[in-house]
């Protein structure tokens, strides 16, 4: 008999540190997401590499029949306002009272927390439950940096996390979800579950599967599946909520108890032995820049290296994990440096692309950037620009982290000082695309220097072009290094980082 599936999804990656909320509004435009699909038009997330993309997919080729409620992300910030956590939420479970299926997929992130909520993806499950009942089961998708909690685990049958991050297999993951409810299906009863939670943070840069010691785990935990052991995952967590459940998990289903514990005992052991290897260096702007200038200025001796620009990650001022994508501290330090054929992206200031539209390209203006974050040495940064390019901001990320999905990001203008060019938006995205900077008529294969707005995403559509990769550390909202944040609600015992210092409550 054919099955009917309750599909829905609510992304929310929450820095409880971060300067501004989402609020209903911020998820209705989606920012860098799909605009809140609500139906059949959920459907259309097939061809998008999300993993309700690859859950539709595996769904329609299992002949099973679905039931789409919404789809709803915003971009990373600070607490999901309790208006749209519980208009969102409420859509949802409106739709499973009413019945009518045999199971329910969530495409979720797993660190969202609301105004009134620590576990956002928890609550939401926990209301599920009670709506469906202990037999019926739920799956979900979850985010590489998913803070996983016991409320999560204790109300899905089943979670499964992406393996990659730059994160290219979403729809992969979706597709994972879709064959545990299928052995869920065949089954009949519960898979056994294993779970580890490590006792230290990991900072988001280090958790780059395209480097070590990431990317050896992720090898290992793929190779630990098989037989008994059905699915294995390991989220390294997203380390800026500051609430008690906040870090690593590892976690694991399968038929026999003592082989999935097994399993996850192992790659646990693996992390512990390896977590001084899991810290990571850091440039200061002026430092990450000079940088760049020696490399772009050195000769290419071997045939076989590379060509291509030097790519600066701005990593504190990342959209993708809470900033908002307006601190000036590497233009400053472009600018300072007079680099040439340099480009930043993308810099969130609406107001400044409303000035560029209205001024028209050639005009030059009059302009201060950056300075709103309210955090320490984010100083703003006034200075007279060119209008080089103005758009609509209408693109299509064609790069493998969202091939396929349009975004809008309303009226986009490239600004110039000097030799650095940059692209202004007016909504908030993180650099994770080369169209990104395209759509405001800067070429990047073309530029010597790019100062991306993101910690990893950028290095899956960046890195095959680059020359270098350097990660800086400008002031701005998203703490590189976990150690540095004020944390207050932290579970004692808890090492900030890395073979670092163990919070103390």
């Amino acid at each position: 008999m054919t099955k009917t599936i309750l599909i829905a999804g609510f992304q929310h990656e929450t820095n409880t540190f971060a300067p501004s909320k989402a609020a209903y509004e911020n998820f209705e435009r989606g920012e860098g997401h799909p605009a809140m699909p609500r139906g059949e038009a959920m459907l259309a997330l097939r061809d998008v590499n999300l993993p309700a993309g690859g859950f539709i997919r595996a769904a329609e080729q299992a002949g099973w029949s679905l039931v789409p409620v919404v789809w709803a992300g915003a971009s990373p910030s600070a607490h999901v306002t309790a208006d749209a956590y519980e208009r969102i939420t409420g859509e949802i479970v409106a739709a499973a009272q009413r019945g009518g299926f045999d199971a329910i997929y969530l495409d979720l992130h797993g660190a969202m927390v609301s105004e009134a909520c620590d576990d956002g993806e928890g609550e939401l499950l926990a209301r599920l439950r009670r709506v469906v009942g202990p037999a019926l089961p739920i799956v979900a998708s979850l985010d590489l940096h998913a803070n996983v909690t016991e409320q999560m685990l204790a109300n899905a049958d089943a979670l499964v996390a992406y393996r990659t991050y730059p994160h290219v297999d979403m729809a992969e993951t979706g597709a994972r979800a879709a064959a545990l409810l299928q052995t869920l299906f065949t089954r009949g009863t519960p898979l056994a579950r294993a779970v580890r939670r490590l006792p230290f943070l990991i900072p988001i840069n280090g958790m780059c599967t395209l480097l070590e010691p990431s990317r050896s785990m992720y090898a290992r935990l793929g190779a630990s599946e098989g037989g008994a052991v059905r699915s294995l995952s390991f989220a390294p967590g997203f380390p800026a909520a500051d609430f008690p459940e906040c870090g690593p998990v590892i976690w694991g289903y399968g038929d026999d108890v003592s082989a999935v514990e097994a399993a996850v005992e192992a790659l646990y052991a693996r992390m512990m032995r390896d977590e001084a290897q899991w810290q990571v260096p850091f440039l200061a702007p002026r430092d990450a820049v000079a940088e760049a200038l020696r490399l772009a200025g050195a000769n290419v001796a071997d045939s076989d290296a590379r060509e291509g620009p030097i790519v600066i990650a701005d990593t504190q001022d990342n959209p993708g994990a809470g900033a908002d994508s307006n601190t000036a501290g590497m233009l400053r330090a472009l600018v300072e440096a007079n680099a040439q054929d340099a480009a930043v992206g993308l810099f969130f200031d609406p107001a400044a692309a409303a000035r560029a539209h209205a001024a028209g390209v050639g005009a030059t203006l009059a302009l201060t950037l950056g300075g709103q974050s309210g955090v320490r040495g984010d100083e703003p940064f006034t200075g007279r620009f060119e209008v080089v390019a103005l758009s609509d901001g209408r693109c299509r990320y064609d790069g493998p982290m969202m091939h396929g999905m349009q975004v809008e990001l309303g009226p986009v203008a490239c600004l110039r000082i000097g030799g650095v060019r940059v692209a202004v938006s007016s909504t908030k995205a993180q650099m994770l695309d080369r169209n990104l900077y395209r759509v405001a008529g800067i070429e990047p294969e073309r530029m010597t220097i790019l100062v991306n707005k993101s910690s990893v995403h950028f290095r899956a559509d960046f890195e095959p072009i680059a020359r270098a990769v350097l990660v800086a550390k400008a002031p701005g909202p998203m703490c590189a290094d976990p150690a540095d944040l004020p944390w207050k609600r932290l579970k004692p015992g808890m090492r900030l980082k890395p073979g670092g210092p163990a919070f103390g409550g």
